[in-house]
């Protein structure tokens, strides 16, 4: 795996998208499951602080239950990763894919019924923040393996910092700025849609469509010649 893709490589575009599903999953967390981020860790460290402190309106369960999720989903994928190695992307894709769309769907199952406003039945929260924080450490672990630049599909910070310090304005040349600018969009449409969609009927569909999007834009990119190249 090199950290330089083709110019024809069809994983900007991918990873564009599943920024988007970052975005929705962002939502259905912070929203439907009481202010946890199962998709960016930066966030519970925060609140996991504001909790220790105690607080009020912040439990540490929920957050190192989040953390712990995650962390599991990465070192799954690390080992899938390794054991990809040579094989050609498609295949590492297809599965990487496969895994993140069936952890959100049946974390879809599971939200069936379950009232955001009352956060009942109970059990189910913590079920879905496990699922949602499986398939995004997944995520995150996957994506850093592929090292395509400024497109981690879940933090902005960095992108955000780029845009700037390697702008004309400061002297720089504006590398992949349409890539940056890009990721920042996508992930501000997937949060907006996610909260019409939280907030408007709940949280089986943001999940439904995370995970069609996931697996739908895998299957396009595995279309991609690109995708029969060794890793």
């Amino acid at each position: 795996m090199t950290a330089d893709k083709p110019a024809t490589s069809p994983l900007p575009w991918l990873l564009l998208l599943l920024s988007v599903t970052t975005g929705l999953v962002d939502a259905i967390s912070v929203l439907g499951l009481g202010k946890v981020f199962t998709a960016n860790m930066t966030g519970n460290i925060v609140f996991l602080g504001f909790a220790a402190s105690g607080t009020p309106g912040f439990r540490v369960a929920p957050y190192v239950f989040a953390i712990a999720a995650f962390m599991v989903g990465a070192l799954i994928a690390g080992r899938v990763g390794k054991h990809h190695a040579g094989s050609p992307l498609r295949r590492w894709l297809l599965t990487a894919a496969s895994i993140e769309a069936a952890l959100l769907w049946i974390a879809a199952g599971v939200a069936i019924g379950f009232d955001v406003a009352t956060q009942s039945p109970g059990s189910s929260v913590n079920i879905i923040i496990a699922l949602t924080g499986l398939a995004m450490g997944f995520r995150n672990a996957t994506i850093r393996q592929l090292k395509v630049p400024d497109l981690t599909t879940t933090v902005l910070t960095l992108t955000i910092t780029g845009l700037a310090a390697d702008s004309g304005l400061a002297g720089g040349t504006n590398p992949n700025w349409a890539r940056r600018i890009g990721s920042v969009a996508a992930i501000f449409l997937g949060a907006a849609i996610g909260a019409y969609l939280v907030t408007h009927g709940g949280l089986v569909a943001p999940l439904i469509l995370a995970g069609t999007l996931i697996f739908a834009g895998t299957i396009a990119c595995m279309l991609h010649p690109a995708a029969a190249r060794p890793l």
